[in-house]
């Protein structure tokens, strides 16, 4: 960066998330702090101010076309908008400054702003991952990875679910001082550097809904009410009474996957309940069917990038589950 200061717009609306705001805001105003020259200038589409998500009135510094160009611009999210359009006059109040601007990015469905606008097309981008299908369909033309934490396309940022707003601004702060102020920054703020893992891990089990057809909709149930049975293929079939190569057609056409693999992904499931409730790696394992506590750390690594006792650090209860 030069020595002059660099300038941060926050673009704010009616609804806006406010931790998408004071999120990322902290982290800026954390890093001068150490060194860092960042102004943050929290804008709406008309200078009026705004009444966040909580209710909480944000008095904004200006309008979209009474602020001059911003070295980074920072559109937050809202719960409003994956569940309905964005108002033209707020994507087109969001392209003015983004138009100019240094760099643009977006916290979670602020995402659903930038689309709307037309800043995403062609490009590759996220948010948050219960909305992630929605972002596709509304922009056909980006590609949208549903387990990044944050997405660099060129100079146009895209993040995850609110808390992910802190690691972009983080990313953002090494990319303009290097790493050591900014992981002096998130020391400061009790946060990780570089989360390890992408957002799947705090997905919700069982993502999606049941499987349409009753015979596989009967596998879920047989999985689900004994894990640690044999659910070979062929113990599978048997329970239906149809062939093998009928029920592999049958997972294969409605959900794009083996028999094997929909087994593997409700032991997962249930697996991470299981830690989330205080049980030991080790009887987790047990319980959701692994034939070993190596075969369930692979499926983690695989599915989460970390381990079983990195994501029970991360999400289990404080109260031990009693092992019964």
């Amino acid at each position: 960066m030069t020595g002059r200061p660099h300038r941060v717009g926050i673009f704010v609306y009616d609804g806006v998330t406010l931790l998408d705001v004071a999120g990322p805001a902290e982290v800026f105003r954390e890093a001068n702090r150490f060194g860092a020259d960042y102004r943050i200038v929290l804008l709406s589409p008309t200078g009026a101010d705004v009444t966040s998500n909580l209710g909480v009135r944000v008095a904004v510094d200006g309008g979209v076309s009474s602020e001059p160009i911003f070295d980074t611009l920072l559109v937050a999210g809202s719960d409003l908008y994956p569940r309905a359009r964005v108002p033209a006059e707020l994507s087109d109040a969001a392209r003015i400054p983004a138009a100019v601007a240094g760099r643009v990015a977006s916290v979670c469905t602020g995402a659903f702003v930038l689309a709307a606008a037309g800043l995403l097309d062609g490009k590759r981008a996220t948010t948050h991952w219960q909305v992630v299908h929605e972002l596709a369909a509304r922009c056909p033309t980006c590609r949208v990875e549903p387990d990044a934490i944050y997405v660099r396309d060129g100079t146009t940022y895209t993040s995850a679910g609110v808390t992910a707003g802190i690691d972009l601004a983080l990313a953002l702060v090494e990319e303009d001082h290097g790493p050591d102020l900014a992981r002096e920054v998130a020391r400061a703020l009790v946060v990780y550097m570089q989360r390890a893992g992408g957002q799947s891990q705090f997905s919700a089990p069982l993502q999606g809904p049941p499987p349409r057809s009753p015979a596989l909709r009967t596998i879920t149930d047989v999985v689900t009410a004994a894990p640690r049975g044999d659910h070979s293929l062929g113990e599978l079939a048997k329970h239906l009474n149809v062939s093998t190569r009928h029920l592999t057609r049958l997972f294969r056409d409605e959900l794009s996957t083996t028999p094997a693999r929909y087994v593997e992904s409700i032991r997962f499931d249930m697996a991470r309940a299981l830690l989330d409730q205080g049980h030991t790696a080790t009887q987790a394992a047990t319980l959701a069917g692994f034939p070993s506590y190596e075969s369930m750390r692979r499926v983690f690594a695989r599915k989460l990038s970390i381990s079983p006792a990195a994501y029970q650090r991360r999400f289990s209860t404080a109260r031990r589950a009693d092992p019964g």
